[in-house]
């Protein structure tokens, strides 16, 4: 082999493999487009992995009693995820895993939260519904609890199930690439790239699709781009085993945009429950200690579930990046971003929900640009990418916690 490498000619290259990449190669492989994906890492290795799960339906967006361009944005995503779970959507989810078929939402007997609760339900009245005591999950029927329960029908997916769903039939168009071998060549087109067994390819390609998340800055960079710009909306998420009444699925809304508290539950490598825990907490945690976000965390579940004893419990926090294209005042975006330049396409979806919204838009773009498929032929035996851990599995973030 030349030190140049072998040359491939392929119609859509995709950079990046968690949900977004992955999502967005099975369709494009489904349509007849020759594309493949390369990932430095593994699979669900970035964003994707420190995601809840959560598919949401807009109502976490609508807690002020209306309609926001965020919830507007996501209304649809809870059916299209369930249509793709059941084998009739636009990829195929049966084996991945549904951790629960719907949330909770409840207020504290505070009257602020409980009119958010009430607006919510209004707003989003065809996928939240107020539940009788009896209804309400086990936790809750504690008779210290004083506020109301609603019911969220919105799924929870463990995040790694569905990325190896995604990426099980489409392997052999997946490469695992060196990180630093990764270059764009203006002259010719081609994006030059070292396999992690050490084989030179140039991948020739009618759109490269930089879907990396937090790599995208780089990789628009190492391409001679300035835009678009990237912004990171940082999080400090906190996770506790140990002691644990139950898994809970459950948002604790307030009278602001986002929940005061959001519960998701997990399993840790010995498949004891963790608690994963983000909302408000988590944005107002930036910037504190890792013990200081553990004392802000205990606070807030001893405010919000007095009766629940947590003494046992083993903590955790996780230091995350949202990337996203940037926006005034470092804002939230609304929806996914797709931008063109040349053979370029930059994404952002902004929620692993939009998946769909994000492919679909990827596809008019190839469209309306000519960018037709040209038929599918064998791919090279070159090495994949492996699948990311989930971070509650990996045992050495624990050692910390307090």
């Amino acid at each position: 082999m030349s030190e140049q490498g072998q040359v491939l000619d392929v119609d859509v290259s995709v950079i990046g493999g968690g949900i977004a990449g992955l999502w967005l190669l099975a369709r494009l492989r489904q349509q007849g487009y020759q594309a493949v994906l390369l990932e430095s890492r593994a699979l669900g290795a970035g964003q994707t992995r420190y995601a809840q799960g959560i598919i949401h339906g807009g109502t976490k967006y609508a807690l002020r009693g209306k309609l926001t361009d965020s919830s507007r944005a996501v209304a649809r995503m809870p059916q299209i995820w369930r249509d793709c779970l059941h084998g009739a959507g636009e990829v195929d989810l049966g084996q991945a895993q549904v951790l629960s078929q719907h949330q909770y939402l409840w207020s504290s007997a505070s009257l602020t939260s409980r009119l958010a609760g009430f607006f919510a339900s209004r707003v989003m009245q065809s996928r939240t519904r107020g539940l009788n005591r009896a209804q309400w999950p086990v936790l809750f029927q504690d008779r210290a609890f004083r506020g109301q329960v609603y019911r969220l029908d919105e799924p929870v997916l463990d995040t790694l199930s569905v990325i190896r769903a995604l990426a099980g039939p489409h392997r052999a168009a997946l490469v695992h690439v060196d990180p630093a071998s990764l270059k764009f060549d203006r002259e010719s087109g081609a994006l030059r790239f070292t396999t992690v067994d050490g084989a030179n390819w140039q991948l020739r390609a009618q759109r490269i699709v930089l879907g990396a998340g937090e790599g995208n800055a780089g990789l628009l960079q190492q391409a001679g781009y300035t835009q678009p710009a990237m912004q990171r909306r940082a999080l400090k998420m906190v996770m506790l085993r140990g002691g644990l009444p139950q898994p809970l699925f459950a948002h604790c809304v307030d009278a602001n945009v986002n929940p005061r508290l959001t519960i998701t539950s997990h399993r840790d490598a010995h498949g004891e429950v963790v608690w994963y825990l983000g909302g408000q907490l988590a944005e107002q945690g930036v910037g504190r200690s890792d013990s200081d976000q553990i004392v802000a965390a205990r606070k807030e579940l001893q405010a919000l579930l007095p009766w629940v004893d947590f003494s046992r419990s083993e903590w955790a926090t996780l230091d995350i990046d949202r990337a996203e294209p940037r926006q005034p005042g470092g804002k939230r975006p609304d929806n996914v971003f797709v931008h063109e330049q040349d053979a370029i396409v930059t994404i952002w979806p902004t929620k692993l929900a939009l998946a769909p919204v994000l492919t679909a838009a990827v596809l008019d773009a190839l469209e309306s640009g000519g960018i037709a498929p040209r038929g599918q032929s064998p791919l090279p035996p070159w090495p994949q990418p492996p699948y990311a851990v989930l971070p509650w599995q990996e045992e050495e973030r624990w050692k910390s916690g307090h």
